[in-house]
């Protein structure tokens, strides 16, 4: 029986324009085994949970640089909780001051990376986030 694979959709909201990161974490994602969907550049919330339901994904990547992670990423959770979707874990890439931290994990975002995050790291944290999901 073979296992299924983690779907992870990565998105870039808002109207940051730098998308190296973005795809530098889908690639390691993919290589690590897991299907990765990559919604390009300037989604709104409201798409990105669209997507997110669509592809019936169990974890949400989000890369901001634009400093508008305190009104994006609690957007998404709020509209992925509305699709009934609250097992999808989000995990959230940038620029993100370390203050901003304890709130966002109290939001529910499963995790936070900043610039040279080791992509093994994400891949690992991803991957139990998900499996302590499932048991």
């Amino acid at each position: 029986m073979t296992e299924r694979k983690i779907r992870v959709l990565v998105a870039k909201p808002g109207l940051d324009g730098h998308d190296r990161g973005a795809k530098v974490v889908a690639r390691a994602l993919r290589d690590a085994g897991m299907e990765v969907i990559y919604t390009g550049l300037r989604q709104t919330p409201e798409m990105i949970a669209e997507a997110a339901l669509q592809e019936d994904v169990d974890v949400v990547g989000l890369s901001i640089l634009s400093g508008a992670h305190m009104a994006l990423a609690p957007r998404v959770l709020e509209l992925l909780k509305g699709n009934g979707q609250e097992n999808v874990r989000v995990f959230l890439g940038g620029i993100i001051p370390d203050e901003d931290l304890p709130r966002l994990k109290a939001l529910g975002i499963a995790g936070v990376y900043g610039p040279g995050a080791p992509t093994e790291q994400i891949v690992a944290e991803i991957r139990a986030a998900v499996s302590g999901a499932t048991e």
